[in-house]
């Protein structure tokens, strides 16, 4: 039997228990204690206790210490260093956001989970993750195989009755439970701590009452293990429900999936958290595009519930509603977040809406009760494709507010070529090489899909936008419940080639190993779907300067505030520069997929850029206030919280590091 390693500073941990009983949950009914987890915004002020902070997802600090007037004071206070996680599928390092409770702060770190001090950055105690066994040890890859909790951060049960408020964390197939106050493996959760779960998980717990919801990553091989997210008991990790994604004969929409419904795999929710309405007793989960993510011949149909948000019961599992945002994904445009729940104000009623967006760069705006568009949303015409045995959908759903898509969804070569003054005259030139190498671009606009290439013959690719990483990615929105402003890190990439058919003997990408597709994506750039319209930025001289500079007119990325209240962009601001570049065209946009959050003080945090930087921006205007220069970049969403000390800190993850920073 595995105990793991546990570490205590005595007089820290003396503290941190205090603090713990002294929050709700320790000997207060349930519904008490859960009133600090409610969208209504009784989680303690200076406290983050989950994912997004809150069960709506808003990713709001109500803190107004740090200010718009005082934020350019802002200082590094402390700093810890993680101990590696192996990259992790994402690569680069963690992703995660660290928890805050009463002044404690919670992370994983390697194969261990920490518990620090918020306002010193003392370490309280670790917890080393045991090795997995059996068929846990099957059950992962990567860092999960090899015992480490994800690298996307932890969830927190802020206990009831004699239990005891309890760290949850994912590790392969592994859901795992500590105690909050010791580190120690929870009495009474599995075994010894320790619930195998079947199917991976990569993300973070959400918990609500005593459920705790969770999603599944799988393979995107066509046939395989279902990606069903799942709900367990917080007290003794009992499985409580299972959504099935692809429904069975029988269940209601089988027949948007023709015979493809058997034995299929993706359509999981690898988004790393949901969100939950208490008030209702909902949860809202974003499920992904169906595998395989380019050729859909073999799943005839606008395939529910893939693409789509899905409500259910949060105790429950019962269906309740859901909205698909693209049918019959052959994009990989799936949902890697959920949005934000905001209550906004439309004809003198207050509406309580989810704002969603995702890879498909179109914002939709729900009523989260019903499902139904507040703004409205119209079925329109798109491309169809030319790929032998595939299905297209005729339609796809198209918001009529916010109009505009967040990112770009076209491609017209006189209009949107990069151009000398944009970034050089040489990465211009190798723009055009590429160009010229790929036979031409085609696209017709909006879900363009990728045409067909006969082996043999001379290249002619499709270029789509969003593609691979673009849109809104897994950084989701955060949004200010006093204004109804939504914040988003909106990115520009693309995807260049065509769908051929499927050399015998050939893997096309890591993450669909074996799969029997007929089809799949190549380009002049050989077998692979990642291949991007992107070229290195060079000197006069031929020296590289930067590496996969885009070869579309910038700005390559932009923070963006949508009133939801309205429909409309309140801001936009470029996010993000290119250092190759003179200094007065950095100025481009360059960000991953990280996204922002807010405070009362009328700030909004980010990293997420390819730079190196960390920045706040003023919540109104989207000017840029303040920034900081980090070792690495911080591929991680931002943090607020307030120490101890009584002090506002404000904290982000950049690769190994937890950077902290405070005024003076």
């Amino acid at each position: 039997m595995h105990r793991g390693r546990i570490l205590l500073a005595a007089g820290a941990l003396a503290a941190l228990v205090s603090a713990a009983r002294a929050w709700p949950g320790i000997g207060t009914p349930l519904d008490v204690a859960l009133e600090a987890q409610t969208p209504a915004g009784a989680v303690a002020p200076g406290d983050w206790p989950l994912y997004n902070r809150d069960l709506a997802g808003t990713r709001y600090s109500p803190l107004e210490e740090i200010t718009a007037a005082n934020v350019a004071k802002l200082a590094p206070a402390w700093s810890y260093a993680m101990e590696s996680s192996g990259g992790g599928p994402l690569g680069g390092g963690s992703s995660a956001v660290p928890l805050v409770v009463r002044g404690v702060m919670y992370l994983p770190s390697g194969n261990r989970v920490v518990a620090i001090d918020g306002a010193t950055g003392k370490e309280v105690w670790q917890y080393e993750v045991p090795p997995p066994s059996g068929a846990a040890a099957r059950g992962g890859r990567g860092a999960a195989a090899a015992g480490r909790p994800s690298a996307r951060g932890l969830g927190y049960w802020p206990g009831a009755g004699s239990d005891s408020p309890r760290i949850l964390f994912l590790a392969g197939i592994r859901l795992m439970a500590v105690d909050a106050a010791t580190g120690k493996p929870a009495a009474g959760f599995g075994t010894n701590g320790v619930v195998e779960i079947g199917v991976p998980y990569n993300g973070t717990p959400t918990v609500f009452r005593n459920v705790v919801v969770i999603g599944a990553n799988v393979n995107e091989v066509p046939q395989g293990p279902p990606g069903n997210p799942r709900a367990f008991d917080a007290r003794t990790g009992k499985k409580l429900w299972e959504f099935q994604t692809v429904p069975k004969p029988g269940e209601k929409y089988n027949d948007t999936w023709g015979d493809g419904w058997k034995d299929r795999s993706g359509t999981n929710m690898w988004g790393f958290s949901a969100l939950m309405d208490p008030a209702r007793g909902l949860v809202y989960l974003p499920i992904a595009g169906p595998a395989a993510n380019y050729w859909g011949g073999d799943r005839p149909g606008n395939n529910l519930y893939a693409n789509s948000i899905v409500a259910l019961d949060a105790e429950t599992g019962a269906y309740k509603w859901h909205f698909q945002t693209v049918h019959h994904d052959i994009w990989d445009l799936d949902m890697p977040s959920v949005g934000s729940l905001v209550d906004i104000r439309q004809g003198g009623r207050t509406v309580p809406a989810l704002a969603h967006i995702g890879k498909s760069g179109y914002m939709f705006i729900l009523d989260r009760v019903t499902g139904k568009p507040v703004f409205g949303v119209e079925e329109r015409a798109v491309p169809k494709g030319n790929v032998p045995t595939e299905w297209y959908s005729p339609t796809q759903p198209f918001p009529v507010k916010p109009a505009q898509p967040m990112v770009r969804v076209a491609f017209d070569k006189g209009r949107d070529m990069v151009r000398a003054e944009d970034t050089s005259p040489e990465h211009v030139a190798e723009c055009e090489a590429l160009y010229d190498k790929s036979g031409g671009f085609y696209n017709a606009g909006p879900f363009t899909p990728f045409q067909y290439h006969e082996d043999g013959t001379p290249p002619k690719s499709t270029i789509t936008f969003p593609g691979g990483t673009g849109g809104v990615n897994w950084g989701g929105t955060a949004a200010d419940p006093t204004t109804g402003l939504v914040y988003m890190n909106a990115h520009d990439t693309s995807l260049v080639g065509w769908v051929e058919k499927k050399k015998p003997g050939v893997t096309y990408s890591f993450d669909a190993v074996g799969s029997e597709q007929l089809y799949d994506r190549a380009s002049v750039n050989g077998v692979g779907p990642f291949f991007t319209f992107s070229a290195p930025l060079k000197d006069a001289n031929g020296k590289v300067l930067a590496q996969g500079v885009p070869c579309q007119r910038p700005p390559w990325a932009q923070l963006i505030a949508v009133n939801a209240n309205t429909g409309e962009v309140a801001w936009k601001a470029t996010l993000g520069i290119t250092e190759g570049l003179p200094a007065a065209r950095q100025l481009t946009g360059n960000s991953g997929s990280a996204g922002p959050s807010v405070t009362a003080g009328g700030v909004v945090f980010v990293g997420a850029t390819n730079d190196r930087r960390f920045r706040a921006f003023d919540a109104k205007t989207g000017k840029e206030l303040w920034s900081a220069m980090l070792e690495r970049n911080a591929n991680a969403n931002p943090m607020s919280y307030q120490g101890a000390n009584g002090k506002q800190y404000v904290a982000i993850v950049a690769t190994d590091t937890v950077r902290v920073f405070a005024l003076p």
